[in-house]
């Protein structure tokens, strides 16, 4: 028999009147397992960085990061997202214009006159803060190469700020380069967002292939936090097939939230909003609960 289904709303809410259009899915061939619903935190900190990471583009890092880290602010947790991908697209998907910043995480990076707090804004949500980005990060690639200590530069920026949150999200750009391995030098483990089709599970390998390396050389407490399964679609056998393989190749680090493809996601994203709020009771916000209680639990 398999384990009973945690309830699935915060530990500080009441129950919603209306249960939710639908209860979240489940990999395939798995029972679900048992996670408890998270109790209140007596203070906060120190952090655990995870990084959000896949060199493949459009696989949902971005929108797992923004709902991810709602979803744990909404169990009392406090959560830094950093926006380290120079598209300064989870910046945008929190309501923030990137061109009209006038500091960013870049300006951390590279000036010296720039302290954290002048960079950190609020969102809409509380209890969870955002580090933007905008196009500006694509030069600190080019500009870090000759530093000393260059894979180190972004654990150097977050450092003064970790005993104030319990998790910083970092959301990495699509590739396996110098900021991407900033973020996995630096952070306590990675969580991939893995779309359900045939050649992002062919590109697993390549970035197994870097963790392994910045494990041995730069961050040996680095570990793969989980395997988040995106853009499910049951209605394909193509989605199920690959998701089985996903399970079998992967085991337990595969959690059992599995976010659906919905309409949902973009009209968040336009509405600057993480789905938690724009849609309470939808299935994706059901997911990305799911998926924090896994995340606190591991």
């Amino acid at each position: 028999m398999s384990n009973p289904q945690p309830v699935l709303w915060p530990a500080t809410d009441q129950p919603p009147e209306n249960p939710p259009e639908q209860t979240a899915e489940v990999p395939p061939g798995r029972p679900r397992r048992f996670v408890p619903v998270p109790g209140p935190l007596d203070g906060h900190g120190p952090a655990t960085v995870l990084a959000m990471c896949n060199q493949k583009g459009g696989v949902g890092k971005t929108t797992s990061t923004i709902n991810l880290g709602a979803a744990l602010a909404e169990y009392g947790r406090r959560v830094l997202l950093v926006d380290f991908d120079p598209q300064g697209a989870l910046s945008v998907g929190l309501g923030v214009q990137p061109h009209q910043l006038e500091t960013t995480i870049y300006n951390l990076l590279m000036e010296k006159g720039t302290t954290i707090d002048d960079v950190i804004r609020p969102t809409t949500v509380e209890g969870m803060d955002l580090l933007p980005s905008n196009i500006d990060l694509s030069a600190a690639e080019v500009q870090l190469v000759t530093e000393v200590g260059r894979e180190q530069s972004l654990g150097r920026t977050i450092a003064p700020v970790l005993d104030r949150y319990d998790y910083v999200l970092v959301d990495c750009q699509p590739s396996l380069g110098l900021l991407t391995v900033n973020a996995l030098a630096c952070a306590d483990g990675v969580l991939i967002p893995l779309e359900c089709e045939f050649f992002s599970l062919r590109g697993v390998a390549l970035l197994m292939d870097t963790i392994e390396k910045v494990q041995d050389r730069l961050n040996p407490k680095l570990e793969i936090t989980g395997i988040l399964a995106t853009m499910y679609d049951p209605r394909t056998l193509h989605t199920r097939e690959v998701m089985t393989r996903v399970v079998e190749a992967f085991g337990e680090l595969v959690f059992d939230a599995v976010i659906n493809r919905t309409v949902r996601f973009p009209e968040t994203t336009v509405a600057g909003e993480p789905i938690t709020r724009w849609a309470t009771r939808s299935a994706g916000a059901e997911a990305y609960r799911a998926l924090a209680r896994e995340v606190i639990a591991r």
